[in-house]
């Protein structure tokens, strides 16, 4: 099936796009050639999404019509097209770039009562522009051969002991931008500000692929490293004795650095309608669906996650800090380079 997934910066040559269920025709209309209701989405969650979109079709006779790229592509574009955009609902992989789209008018808020009894309040926007879809933790992934006490909180991570054999996601990265967005929320500028000193103080080698990192350890290139929890559920479901181990750090403090996955209605969607059908259904319906194709924790707390995951054990997570990543984004950006972090 074929999809873009890179969108240009300049905006042009953007035509392509991906299509569920044999639809075959593109643009702005919000109805196939035979009359049947389609919504276009802008997804930057694009692991198992085809899956998701194909079972929400069978259900309800309602195309998906997708384009991937990175969240802050698909913000670009919105807001490039602006009136004239034919996406009707926005998806994205991080909690601060779907806030972002939000403050710069991008969305549309929603009344559903679907929508707030599926998704706790501190998971979705104050205005109910944005809902959580998945949970995702970016947590402490150690050596099971080479590390016999890992560390347990992000501080730890910066002890001189793991000089040499840390692994990291560069600054550009959304992760690590709302990982450091977080910390600030938490213990503040400042402490956050000796903590990113003390990872780079250990000589990082940086790695832009939380994939790579994870096998990085695998190979002995590093000893620690900070992943997203998902990575090595998926490696451990290729490879049951995959030798990475997870630790939910801060767990007798605020919890685990929590994001999310998260999806709105676009402010000018064509056909507002199916978005939020689209948008409802994956709350409810597909929320073990969405969550499953990328080994996530449901957004709804009453949806068992998937047995991989399910293994990973209990935790606690800094729910309190979703709402506040994009409002961090900047000061998190601004840290990191003062901080050389590379």
């Amino acid at each position: 099936m074929p999809q873009n997934s890179v969108l240009k910066k300049t905006l042009t040559a953007l035509s392509l796009t991906a299509f569920v269920s044999g639809l075959a025709a593109c643009g702005g209309s919000n109805n196939t050639a035979d009359g049947t209701s389609t919504v276009t989405v802008y997804t930057g969650r694009h692991y198992g999404i085809e899956t998701v979109f194909e079972e929400f079709t069978a259900e309800t006779g309602i195309e998906v019509r997708f384009t991937t790229g990175s969240d802050p592509e698909l913000r670009e574009r919105l807001a490039a097209e602006g009136a004239n955009t034919p996406a009707d609902l926005v998806m994205t992989a991080d909690a601060a770039n779907i806030a972002l789209a939000a403050e710069a008018g991008l969305l549309s808020p929603v009344d559903s009562e679907i929508l707030t009894g599926a998704i706790p309040e501190a998971l979705r926007a104050a205005d109910n522009t944005w809902f959580s879809l998945s949970r995702r933790l970016r947590v402490i992934m150690t050596s099971s051969e080479r590390v016999t006490t890992p560390p347990t909180t992000y501080a730890e991570v910066g002890d001189p002991q793991w000089k040499g054999r840390l692994c990291l996601r560069p600054s550009t990265h959304p992760y690590t931008q709302s990982l450091v967005a977080g910390l600030i929320n938490t213990v503040g500028a400042d402490t956050t500000r000796t903590i990113v000193d003390s990872w780079v103080a250990n000589d990082p080698l940086y790695i832009n692929s939380d994939t790579d990192i994870l096998k990085a350890i695998q190979a002995g290139d590093c000893d620690v490293a900070l992943a997203n929890h998902y990575y090595l559920g998926r490696l451990l479901g290729e490879t049951p004795n995959f030798p990475v181990t997870i630790t939910w750090p801060e767990q007798s403090g605020v919890g685990a650095h929590l994001n999310v996955s998260a999806a709105a209605v676009t402010a000018n969607a064509p056909n507002r309608a199916a978005a939020v059908k689209l948008l409802e259904w994956l709350v409810s319906k597909g929320q073990k669906t969405f969550s499953d194709a990328n080994n996530e924790y449901p957004a709804d707390p009453t949806v068992e996650p998937g047995e991989i995951i399910a293994g990973f054990g209990t935790f606690k997570s800094d729910e309190a800090s979703v709402r506040e990543l994009g409002r961090r984004n900047a000061e998190a950006v601004t840290l990191l380079s003062e901080a050389k972090y590379e």
